[in-house]
């Protein structure tokens, strides 16, 4: 990359592996907004919300990236582009949540947790999609710990998410496509 020249932004997009039809729905429709907006999108890259958002980015156009627990590729969904097997079972969540310039949590479990506990601690800031359930409800309008090291925002749906995405890549000079790419 020339010096000076812009990145495309990465977004980790974190939740269930057996999440609600809403929350698959949710997440693909996330997943095919961050692709039109030509973020890259990284997630755990199993089945579940992960899965429907890479189906969503790879349906617009977008690259998906899979950060796989195990060492075989091929247990990767079908959407994602590039798989990296990591063979560190959950430990390979701070690499999924560190890999995103910010993440985006849909619902989630303890996995999900531990993905918005790195990001937090390092600063990745937090997008909640309201409604969702899971610890994207149980953080919304919260704090993680007193650190306030990142933030945690409430997006109502994807066309709040969409805003706070295009402010946030906008403010740290990201690239991004215009809102008709």
């Amino acid at each position: 990359m020339t010096p000076g020249t812009k990145r495309f932004a990465q977004a980790a997009l974190v939740g269930d592996s057996d999440a609600s039809y809403d929350n698959l729905a949710l997440a693909e429709e996330a997943g095919e907004m961050l692709a039109r907006r030509g973020v890259t999108l990284i997630t755990g890259g199993r089945g579940g919300v992960m899965e429907a958002a890479s189906r969503g980015a790879a349906r617009a156009g977008g690259l998906t990236v899979g950060i796989t627990p195990g060492t075989d590729a091929r247990a990767a969904n079908p959407w994602c582009d590039i798989v990296l097997p990591t063979g560190l079972g959950h430990a390979r969540n701070a690499l999924t949540a560190l890999a995103g310039d910010f993440v985006v949590a849909v619902g989630g479990g303890a996995g999900t947790l531990s993905e918005l506990c790195f990001a937090w601690m390092h600063g990745r800031p937090i997008y909640v999609l309201q409604g969702s359930g899971g610890w994207s409800t149980r953080l919304a309008g919260g704090a993680l710990d007193h650190r306030a090291s990142s933030v945690i925002v409430d997006c109502d749906g994807v066309d709040a998410l969409e805003r706070e995405v295009v402010r946030f890549c906008t403010e740290q000079d990201l690239r991004i496509r215009g809102a008709g790419s």
